[in-house]
């Protein structure tokens, strides 16, 4: 093991995924049964938050994908970028992964086995927009549960937080015209007003808050004053999420019940995404030379998405009851365990990893 990856490994001992991370997918599917019975029960509910809207934006969902998103955007040192040079080769793999080919790739797998193979058996009337979903999904790369699958694969912290800060300018700029692009490649009407005021609301106004609030916690009360406030925001977080996921499941209920396999169709080309991307970022930094603790987090930062982003985008562009709504939560069901397959791979491949580095 080189040097730097000690350091990493020493940094990174003892982490551990947190009691809502590590039964993230269970939470999920509970809110997926208790939204689609809540749905059915209470129909009238759930249809007075969905018309609870100002310009196309839902103000219920509106606050809770701030709670969901600022806490995680608050992590972010933007300072981090200085040391981007440090680490160039896993920085130029993984962005070549995130913004090269992992939403290119997404859509081309919607429009294989969604489009394609599996139309059959999922309504007609959803398919673009479950491939609009997927795109969405992959479009932005995770920013905060990557820190957990870094320290699972004793990754080298300082690699993370560059890279994940750099993601977070690029995703500002980036992510409205790839996703434009792609939906205009499916045969998509482009809502483009929708598409620009969702970055600016879900990407960009957040990033601002969570810098703000960071930089006045800093000044006041420190470092041990950011790790509390941290703490405290997690599990908010993560609760918003699951509310947003009750509300969409109160309106996809009857859809899903008429189409049970539509979860499991729509899991199978994010499967692919996953560890296609995550396999081919692994093997470019070992080609490039990149120690362990670097391509450990860059196969993890290249496979999983945010999808936090790509819920609230959904929602935003098709509404609660769309095909791509419910192509983005299918991501968040599956992230935790498939991530945690992906950072079993990366540990138990070491071997073999730095043998190859040896041999250069």
């Amino acid at each position: 093991m080189s040097a730097a990856c000690e350091v990493a490994a020493h940094q990174t001992e003892g982490a551990r995924l947190g009691l809502f991370e590590r039964y993230l997918t269970l939470w999920v599917t509970l809110c997926i049964v208790g939204g689609i019975v809540l749905g059915h029960f209470l129909p009238d509910v759930f249809q007075t938050v969905g018309k609870l809207e100002i310009a196309q934006v839902n103000l219920p969902v509106a606050v809770l994908i701030w709670l969901m998103i600022i806490p995680m955007l608050v992590k972010i040192d933007f300072a981090a970028l200085r040391e981007v040079g440090q680490y160039w080769r896993g920085i130029g793999v993984t962005l070549f992964i995130n913004w090269g080919i992992k939403p290119f790739s997404m859509a081309l797998l919607g429009w294989l086995f969604v489009g394609g193979l599996f139309a059959p058996l999922l309504p007609a009337n959803q398919i673009e927009s479950y491939i609009a979903g997927l795109i969405l999904l992959a479009a932005a790369p995770c920013t905060a549960m990557v820190f957990v699958w870094s320290n699972l694969t004793k990754g080298e912290p300082h690699f993370t937080l560059s890279q994940v800060a750099l993601n977070d300018v690029i995703m500002v700029f980036a992510f409205g015209p790839i996703v434009g692009l792609l939906l205009g490649l499916t045969s998509i009407t482009v809502p483009w007003q929708t598409l620009l005021l969702s970055v600016v609301l879900y990407i960009v106004i957040p990033l601002i808050i969570a810098q703000v609030v960071r930089g006045a916690v800093l000044q006041s009360r420190g470092l041990a004053g950011l790790t509390r406030l941290l703490d405290i925001l997690g599990p908010t977080s993560l609760v918003a999420l699951l509310t947003t996921l009750v509300l969409l499941f109160g309106f996809q209920g009857e859809q899903i019940v008429a189409q049970p396999l539509v979860i499991l169709l729509l899991a199978i080309p994010i499967l692919f995404q996953v560890f296609f991307n995550a396999g081919l970022a692994y093997w470019l930094n070992r080609k490039v030379g990149s120690p362990h603790c670097v391509a450990g987090p860059s196969a993890l930062i290249g496979a999983s998405n945010f999808f936090e982003l790509a819920v609230a985008a959904a929602i935003a562009l098709f509404g609660f009851e769309s095909g791509a709504a419910l192509a983005t939560v299918v991501g968040v069901l599956i992230e935790v365990p498939v991530m945690l397959v992906v950072a079993s791979i990366v540990n138990r491949s070491r071997g073999w990893y730095e043998a190859g580095l040896a041999a250069r």
